[in-house]
């Protein structure tokens, strides 16, 4: 019975793993990583590889189809989780803010992110919207620069894939 048991937590231990690295390596081929991408899914399908191969030689323990089914969710909660710490990429924002746009922009600035002001309208009114493109892992520090100066800011965020012309980093 223990080793019933023991097996199922190396299952699910080992799906954590694999499930983990699945998730960023999904994120890594969106972002066009390819080689990092490539790693990880080497090392992924490996862990599965093992996995599976004690599953299937096991498939009258119902221990180990739990724990392979209990990794699988968790190693998706820890590889969303780990790419949220680690911040790979970055995001468009798109800030409104009806009075203090300058005020927002001119922080901004000062901190070294780059950031276009368009027109806009509306429906109360002309409008500027500050656009800027920052690495994600700086989203939340951004974010809360600008409600401390507008805490009724419109914010929206997108994923971004810069193409042409953007600098990212401190700007001399």
């Amino acid at each position: 019975m223990f080793e019933t048991i023991y097996g199922a937590f190396i299952i699910m231990g080992m799906r954590m793993c694999d499930v983990t690295l699945g998730t960023l390596r999904t994120i890594l081929v969106v972002q066009g990583r390819k080689y990092y991408a490539a790693l990880a899914g080497f090392v992924e399908v490996l862990i599965w590889v093992f996995v599976i191969r004690f599953v299937v030689q096991n498939l009258d323990h119902i221990p180990n189809l739990i724990g392979y089914a209990a990794g699988f969710a968790i190693g998706n909660i820890l590889g969303i989780t780990l790419e949220q710490k680690i911040g790979l990429g970055f995001v468009q924002l798109n800030i409104i803010s009806r009075h203090l746009t300058d005020q927002i922009a001119d922080r901004l600035r000062l901190l070294k992110y780059g950031l276009t002001i368009l027109p806009g309208e509306g429906g109360s009114g002309g409008v500027s919207i500050i656009v800027t493109i920052i690495p994600r892992k700086f989203q939340k520090n951004v974010i809360k620069i600008i409600e401390e100066i507008d805490k009724k800011a419109f914010i929206t965020v997108q994923h971004s894939l810069p193409y042409r012309g953007f600098r990212h980093g401190s700007r001399k």
